[in-house]
């Protein structure tokens, strides 16, 4: 899955700000489009402007805020519901899933959408099935009918309770049939959906969004338009944007070191910032190479996983804009619990010592972490770099760190070249189905060669069938246990989100949960 995990940016120097603390409290509402334009700076890329190609946050903050889906989540939700579909549920089981339609729904260029439309740009993007696309959450499904205008039946291949949630994603983005070809993306940078905002135009360092006088939906959008100004990685340029006053908002683009500062800033009120801190469910992982020559012995993933000091990371190079996490699902996810630190508790060299020698290690083990410089944060390295100090320290290894480019790193990774190297991961739909079957099932991301067959033949499709997700704990806490047990990945931590704005902004605090949507229509600039 392709997506860009945690890209962080530095403020200017001397820049400051206020803490938010019960402000923005704007909760939508009022009439469409009634605020004033809001000018946002990110330092991600938007990789396309066709649902069928894009799998990356930029992207996917198009596509939320562009296209209508048949549902979606509603803020500080995890729980999808209906958006250009009146109602939908399950007929049977887990492998017929019906949604009928809003009635008169209409396109940003007028043209009526129907359940042709539906039925057209799901079978469009597994057709083309773009290697950068949404159509591993598109697997499941077999067939589609459309007995009438406004009736869309998915038929699965099998039971997928998490079938609504994947469609309330970016890959449920519902184009027009007459401006899209069937089997080709489109190429123009145009794009033309149902949701609440119409894309004006879009360029390497800027895309205009107008309100969408024809959208029928939940949302009621709060301000007169979007700028969103892209900054394609230089974070430098973010900061002084909003330092110089030419961003209301900058999101995706704050370093650990600065948000810190601003947050123990004594300048509380002079500089007319603040920040805005919302719950995330974005990870970081270790990730072993269950097949490479040194790692492959489960006694020395053990030793790690019985020496690294999360809290240390953590305080030391993330400055507390992230939280330890000890399993796999995240924090804040139905499902979670603490398998990691059940398992081998706080660091402990002894114990990591005794490990290895019961396995006949009696040398100090070389090793290589592999890294990536700015894909999952630009404190990657700084990280990688402290975990190797804190096995060094240990006097049971002898670690060092290589950062590769990611293009390269996903090659050589792919080609199984590293033992240990790092993946970051945010979620598609926040359910713990998203933090295991991508994971650990079929054709799994990590490509670490791990496999468990109670995971893969048991766990992972007696979850995905069953529609009471609160009934799926059990099972996921077991396989939580076993990958705690056999350690194909050490969890390391758990994301926060922020974002810094204008003091005249507010509604911010709507748009940072869980869901992973940045909700255009809540933002108010006053």
């Amino acid at each position: 899955m392709k997506h860009n995990k945690w890209l962080t940016a530095p403020l200017a120097a001397g820049l400051s700000a206020a803490l938010l603390s019960g402000c923005g409290t704007e909760q939508g509402g009022g009439s469409a489009g009634s605020g004033g334009s809001v000018r946002v700076g990110m330092s991600d890329e938007i990789l396309a402007t066709d649902p069928a190609a894009g799998y990356d946050p930029g992207s996917w903050l198009l596509f939320n805020n562009v296209f209508q889906s048949l549902l979606s989540f509603p803020k500080g939700s995890t729980l999808p519901e209906p958006e250009a579909a009146e109602k939908c549920g399950f007929e049977t089981g887990s492998k017929v899933y019906r949604c009928t339609l809003r009635d008169g729904l209409k396109f940003s260029n007028g043209n009526d959408l129907t359940s042709e439309d539906v039925k057209f740009s799901f079978e469009r993007a597994l057709k083309i099935n773009d290697p950068s696309g949404p159509v591993p959450l598109l697997s499941t499904i077999d067939s589609i009918e459309t007995p009438d205008d406004r009736t869309v039946v998915f038929h699965l291949k099998v039971p997928d309770a998490t079938f609504p949630s994947k469609i309330a994603s970016g890959a449920g983005s519902i184009v027009d049939h007459r401006e899209y070809a069937p089997d080709a993306l489109r190429t123009d940078g145009k794009a033309v959906g149902s949701g609440p905002y119409t894309l004006e135009s879009i360029s390497d360092s800027e895309a205009l969004f107008s309100v969408n006088a024809a959208y029928q939906g939940n949302a009621r959008p709060s301000n007169g338009g979007i700028t969103l100004k892209l900054y394609n990685g230089d974070r430098e340029a973010l900061a002084k944007a909003l330092a110089d006053n030419d961003v209301d908002v900058a999101y995706r683009g704050l370093a650990a070191d600065d948000i810190a500062a601003l947050e123990t800033s004594e300048n509380t009120d002079d500089r007319g910032v603040e920040i805005v801190q919302g719950t995330s469910a974005e990870v970081q992982h270790l990730v072993f190479n269950v097949e490479d020559p040194v790692v492959g012995k489960l006694a020395v993933r053990q030793a790690i996983a019985h020496l690294v000091d999360r809290e240390a990371l953590v305080e030391d190079i993330l400055k507390s804009t992230a939280t330890p996490l000890y399993s796999i699902v995240p924090a804040g996810i139905a499902g979670h619990n603490t398998a990691f630190f059940d398992t081998y508790g706080r660091p402990d060299a002894a114990k990591a010592k005794k490990t290895l020698r019961k396995a006949g290690i009696t040398d100090k083990v070389k090793l290589t972490l592999w890294s990536t410089p700015s894909r999952y944060g630009p404190s990657t390295d700084l990280e990688l770099g402290a975990i190797a100090e804190q096995l060094n320290s240990s006097g049971l290894f002898d670690a060092d760190v290589q950062s590769v480019a990611f293009e390269q790193y996903e090659k050589d990774i792919t080609a199984g070249k590293y033992g240990v190297y790092v993946k970051g991961w945010v979620p598609d739909y926040p359910d713990a189905d998203n933090f295991t079957a991508p994971f650990f099932g079929e054709d799994n991301v990590l490509g670490n060669h791990y496999e468990n067959a109670t995971i893969t033949g048991t766990l992972l499709p007696r979850t995905s069938a069953a529609a009471d997700r609160a009934a799926t704990d059990a099972d996921f806490g077991r396989l939580q246990d076993l990958v705690a047990d056999e350690l194909p990945i050490l969890p390391l931590w758990q994301g926060k989100q922020y974002a810094v704005a204008r003091d005249n902004v507010t509604g911010l605090e709507w748009t940072l949960d869980a869901s992973t949507v940045f909700r255009f229509w809540e933002i108010k600039k006053n």
